[in-house]
């Protein structure tokens, strides 16, 4: 009697999903040519940790994890079992009931009795269909990605509507014809993007659009080739706030290789852009960025800030910016400190166009540019440029053999230039040039030539 009670309750728990599935269990064949869809389904309806043992699972349709219905889920496997997405849409798709925006400890007992952290563990998705997709998510609580690849489909890991407390750590997201980790137009508080591989995404690696974003920390990753050299404009970090009410704000984008493609045309490492060009007039409210410790190099532009409040670029090394290295348009309170900008001599130019590896700042206020060393820049109009902007502080910094002026003033006011080495043996132009302005202090500088009006 004792045994056939422990097997009862043993029994009861597999059917509630306290003790979770195995989809071959639920008749998943495993083998890259049945249709797994329905085997699958059944095992991810019982909840719990859905183990997938090693093989291939080819499904048409998307595996629907409705939180609200199946309670706790984890789709868990040991890094050798394959998902092959072969129909439209994502292959999973987590959906919960989530929708709270503040308070979120006293959400619904709901959302923290049953939905709470939605895990995929150790699995591999592939898409075999062009408008197959990989993960998506949606009104989730503490959504969490782990150990995945996620490769050959369109968009790697989905956002949508609302979610709260997301984690994409340790994965490979990798060679998608569409965008490596999109938030779209999507309600996300924290979310932590760590330790993974995130390349060859044709439409962007880590790509915000719209929607309401803070929080977004992203940290120690690889970031590479997350451009289309034959599609529009993208980058490897774009977080475009355009359209939206809030926008993305609170951002920490540190320890990173960030790199390529110089052939995406307008293409961007990283690329923050608070409102449109139409707003730069108005208060900006979107910002609070860090961009630290990066390694970034070979696109049009290393580091783009566009209507910005709040920015700190320091402790980064970049070079092969092609148009720029820097770009800072319509932006306030920015430091840029104690970078080296400039080329790296272990890589050949040969076959490729120069790379002009420039600093520009225009249409901007309350810029400190520090401690930096900029050197060699080609084919722009200074090192170091300035336009349109006031209330700039260029102090400490190490600017030489650049093609023109070193640094080029330009219809500025309150702008200071102090203890720089200004420096070019060339001496094909002063080293510091100036247009228009007002209110221009130069003083405490080791340069060649002085500076002209």
């Amino acid at each position: 009697m004792r045994t056939a009670g422990i097997a009862a309750l043993a029994y009861s728990l597999f059917v509630s999903g306290a003790l979770g599935a195995d989809v071959k269990e639920h008749g998943a064949i495993g083998d890259g040519r049945a249709d797994d869809t329905a085997a699958i389904q059944r095992a991810v309806e019982l909840g719990g940790t859905v183990t997938f043992p090693d093989g291939t699972y080819r499904i048409t349709k998307t595996i629907a994890v409705k939180l609200d219905e199946t309670g706790y889920t984890a789709l868990s496997a040991s890094g050798a079992a394959k998902l092959v997405m072969a129909g439209p849409g994502p292959a999973v798709k987590f959906v919960g009931t989530n929708e709270a925006k503040e308070n979120l400890v006293r959400s619904r007992a709901q959302v923290w009795d049953r939905e709470a952290r939605p895990l995929v563990n150790g699995l591999r998705i592939e898409g075999d269909h062009d408008a197959a997709d990989g993960i998506q998510a949606e009104g989730t609580v503490q959504f969490t990605v782990t150990g995945t690849q996620i490769r050959g489909v369109r968009n790697g890991i989905h956002l949508t509507k609302s979610n709260r407390n997301v984690v994409i750590s340790n994965s490979h997201i990798y060679a998608n014809r569409g965008i490596g980790v999109f938030y779209d137009d999507v309600y996300v508080h924290q979310s932590n993007i760590t330790g993974c591989h995130i390349s060859y995404n044709l439409g962007g690696g880590i790509v915000s659009r719209a929607g309401d974003v803070r929080n977004i920390q992203i940290g120690s990753c690889d970031l590479e080739a997350n451009l289309d050299p034959d599609g529009p404009p993208a980058a490897n970090v774009l977080l475009d706030s355009r359209g939206a009410s809030k926008g993305v704000a609170e951002i920490e984008i540190v320890g990173c290789t960030i790199q390529h493609t110089y052939k995406g045309p307008g293409g961007a490492n990283v690329r923050i852009i608070g409102a449109g060009q139409e707003d730069e007039d108005a208060d900006i409210r979107k910002g609070n960025v860090t961009i630290a410790n990066n390694v970034l190099s070979d696109v049009q532009v290393n580091v783009h800030l566009q209507n910005v409040r709040g920015a700190v670029v320091s402790g980064n090394t970049m070079w092969r910016g092609y148009a720029h290295n820097i770009l800072i348009e319509g932006s306030q309170d920015v430091v840029v400190a104690s970078n080296t900008l400039g080329r790296s001599p272990r890589y050949s130019t040969r076959g490729r166009p120069t790379e002009t590896n420039a600093v520009l700042i225009r249409h901007s206020k309350d810029v400190i540019f520090n401690a930096n060393v900029l050197s060699q820049t080609r084919g722009a109009p200074a090192g170091l440029s300035v336009i349109a902007s006031k209330r700039v502080n260029v102090t400490n910094s190490t600017i030489v053999d650049c093609d023109g002026p070193e640094i080029l003033l330009d219809d500025v006011s309150l702008v200071r230039i102090s203890d720089c080495i200004l420096n070019d043996d060339r001496k094909d132009s002063p080293n510091i040039k100036q247009s228009g302005g007002s209110r221009i202090q130069i003083v405490d500088n080791l340069q060649d030539l002085g500076s002209t009006p």
